[in-house]
């Protein structure tokens, strides 16, 4: 099977500097081994999964209705589940994995949701997410103009809770019960300015979307050209040290069997 052009796929349906770092984030997941059942945690409209993974993914977790509707409305899940992933309806131990692509860094209650994943999940299973850094505001292009309020400005526009350093996303996991295997960071500060401005000449799109409900109005390679051609040059899948989001593996570990005699 050809690999999908992930770039492309994300450029179709969403505005370009989302598009950018979500086809990125795309390209790691073909690697990762997702035991099923999986549970999506933050899975909003279902749009990321639609095009990364080729098969439904078993469970969508996801407090807001709307998203959950259209994720509906894509067909990408087994079952979609309304709740709030601190404190979700699953047994305990059911999921063989899990991911969330770039919902972390949104949730203010993020102990309580970590607790709840590791909970919820298979020991020995793969819990596989990515959020922004520090570097994330740092590499703005305007913060070294106007400083704290820029950042705290481009916080609040991004929604963005936490940006922290694998320091203290490792203390959170294993305070919530995982171990941390391994972690890169991704998309250097040159993708990040993109990104940045992408937030405010992709107004456009706003519009679109408030009008259609649709973020892209001539989803085709023509329309798109230019834009794709200027996008692809930033959306490198290599790992970088300065990179401004970072990837990480995460695993619940496997406890002893207490009635076993070793």
């Amino acid at each position: 099977m050809p690999e999908k052009d992930f770039l492309y796929l994300h450029l179709r349906e969403l505005p370009y500097f989302r598009a950018l770092v979500r086809a990125v984030e795309a390209s790691y997941y073909q690697e990762l081994d997702l035991q099923s059942p999986t549970l999506d945690v933050g899975c909003g409209d279902g749009h990321f999964a639609s095009l990364v993974f080729n098969q439904a993914v078993d469970v969508g977790l996801d407090p807001w209705h709307r998203p959950i509707h259209e994720a509906q409305k894509r067909d990408c899940y087994r079952l979609l589940v309304e709740a709030d992933a601190g404190d979700s309806p699953f047994p305990e131990e059911v999921f063989g994995s899990a991911f969330s692509n770039s919902v972390l860094e949104h949730i203010p209650h993020i102990e309580s949701v970590l607790k709840d994943t590791a909970r919820v999940l298979k020991p020995g299973a793969l819990f596989a997410f990515c959020v922004p850094n520090s570097r994330y505001f740092s590499a703005l292009s305007l913060t070294h103009l106007f400083g704290k309020k820029y950042e705290a400005w481009f916080r609040k526009i991004s929604r963005v809770e936490h940006a922290d350093d694998p320091d203290v996303w490792k203390i959170r996991l294993e305070s919530a019960g995982f171990q941390l295997e391994r972690w890169w960071h991704y998309f250097p500060p040159s993708a990040m300015r993109v990104l940045e401005w992408g937030h405010y000449f992709g107004l456009p799109s706003l519009l679109a979307h408030y009008l259609t409900g649709k973020w892209i109005l001539l989803p085709n390679r023509l329309n798109l050209f230019l834009t794709e051609r200027f996008v692809r040059r930033y959306a490198s899948t290599q790992a970088v040290e300065d990179g401004t989001f970072t990837f990480y593996l995460a695993r619940k570990p496997i406890t002893p069997d207490k009635n076993s005699v070793g």
